[in-house]
């Protein structure tokens, strides 16, 4: 039984195209949405740390969720995280992504407190009780507090709404013991970008990703290799991408993609301030790091 695995393939891990007000710019959306459609994404996670969720406005995260399902128009997942600061904002953006039509929520674990397991396992009881779609956890090691096995395992038989998680640790060990909870009918998410195919081979059913956002159709043909068995030609593609994703943890990691990606055409704007945006020497420089495996200026999206 594999009824809990939901969420198969590439899925983009969304930049949040912005004003330097905070607001959305739509056209950007629209047009990023589309074109990572066009290289056979297999869904969409908005509002995570790729998509600077904890710095938006909530009114712009629910913005943001309505133009990407609008654009979608049902032909992939869209999953939204809702995970903020306060549980009252993450209920509430839960209820909204349950009516807008997402077809999942999902939620790093409390943060800058310190908490208990219990707190960790009612917080993910809260948002399941007051959604209507299936709910991820997310894993990463910014938030701070830390998903163990025993607190998955304990959210995952704690409402039927609860069926997985992203797993954003290089603990690929503990990634493959969630895999085997109810007799692996949980839905694994790998997070590291640069580690996918450590993570396929671990058991991972999907992938999210910042980088999926530069490279969609290197990731798919990584994604796609694997699942038919050519392990080699996924390695070396894997290597590939590694090389991008050198150059942008040289220049920080989500700032150089919005970078890059202004540099495409998109015009997704900077990230939330106070991070900083990368001047034109420092993204010229970072393109360069990438040059022998693509070339971004000679990518320009009309």
């Amino acid at each position: 039984m594999d009824n809990n695995v939901i969420f198969r393939g590439i899925m983009p891990a969304l930049v949040s195209p912005v004003n330097e007000d905070g607001s959305l710019k739509k056209e950007a959306t629209v047009k990023l949405v589309k074109w990572l459609m066009s290289n056979g994404i297999h869904g969409l996670y908005i509002c995570g740390s790729t998509g600077e969720g904890l710095v938006l406005r909530k009114e712009t995260r629910m913005e943001l969720l309505e133009t990407v399902l609008d654009t979608v128009e049902g032909k992939i997942p869209v999953i939204s995280h809702i995970g903020a600061i306060d549980l009252a904002t993450t209920l509430e953006l839960t209820r909204h992504a349950s009516r807008a039509g997402a077809a999942a929520v999902s939620s790093i674990p409390p943060i800058y407190f310190k908490y208990e397991d219990d707190d960790i396992v009612n917080y993910y009881k809260a948002i399941c009780d007051n959604s209507t779609v299936p709910m991820l956890m997310y894993g990463i090691g910014n938030a701070g507090t830390k998903l163990s096995f025993s607190v998955v395992e304990k959210v995952l038989n704690c409402s039927p709404l609860a069926v997985g998680l992203k797993w954003t640790y290089p603990d690929y060990f503990t990634m493959g013991r969630i895999k085997c909870i109810n007799n692996g009918n949980v839905n694994v998410i790998n997070g590291p970008d640069e580690m996918l195919i450590c993570g396929l081979a671990m058991g991972a059913d999907a992938g999210i990703g910042t980088t999926y956002n530069l490279m969609p159709k290197l990731f798919v043909d990584l994604y796609n290799n694997f699942r038919a068995g050519k392990i080699d030609e996924a390695r070396f593609i894997q290597h590939k991408i590694n090389v991008v994703i050198n150059a942008l943890i040289n220049h920080n990691v989500i700032p150089a993609t919005k970078a890059v990606l202004n540099r495409m055409g998109f015009d997704v704007g900077n990230c939330v301030k106070p991070l900083k945006a990368l001047s034109e020497q420092e993204t010229d420089i970072m393109l360069k790091e990438m040059n022998n495996v693509i070339d971004f200026n000679n990518q320009i999206i009309n």
